[in-house]
């Protein structure tokens, strides 16, 4: 009988050993994970992710807000979202902690690597005159 009871006096000391970090962590810090939420970006995100993501939007109004970012440009701001049919001021202010803005980059790369551009002022052969230059092959064996 006296082993039985030294068992459960162990166990009991090992659970609480064992809870003791739990209980030590205040309320505040458990509160703090659960409010921290992952913002999706509207510019970006297609119509599944916005639906699963952000209160009072379905697949409906996320197609919806997908179709208007495609005909009408990059939103620029979280309140754009407003002018898409079928989404108010309330469901903007229920998800304004989950959505942000990433404006994309303008593509500016087919302007740099334009051949006689005003910016390189660069011309290969002819091209300033208007004529495509000619690559001639050689028919020279190689060495």
């Amino acid at each position: 009988m006296l082993n039985h009871q030294k068992a459960w006096f162990f166990f009991v000391v090992y659970i609480f050993v064992l809870a003791l970090p739990l209980m030590l962590l205040s309320p505040s810090s458990y509160a703090a994970n659960e409010t921290e939420v992952e913002k999706i970006d509207i510019n970006t995100a297609d119509a599944l992710l916005l639906a699963y993501k952000l209160n009072g939007i379905g697949e409906k109004k996320g197609i919806a807000i997908v179709e208007y970012r495609e005909k009408h440009g990059p939103f620029q701001s979280i309140y754009d979202l407003e002018k898409v049919y079928g989404i108010g001021p309330k469901t903007i202010e229920k998800n304004k902690d989950k959505m942000m803005v990433v404006l994309p980059e303008e593509d500016t790369t087919l302007e740099q690597t334009k051949v006689g551009s005003p910016e390189t002022d660069e011309t290969v052969g002819n091209e300033k005159n208007g004529e495509t230059p000619l690559i001639e092959e050689s028919t020279e064996a190689p060495e």
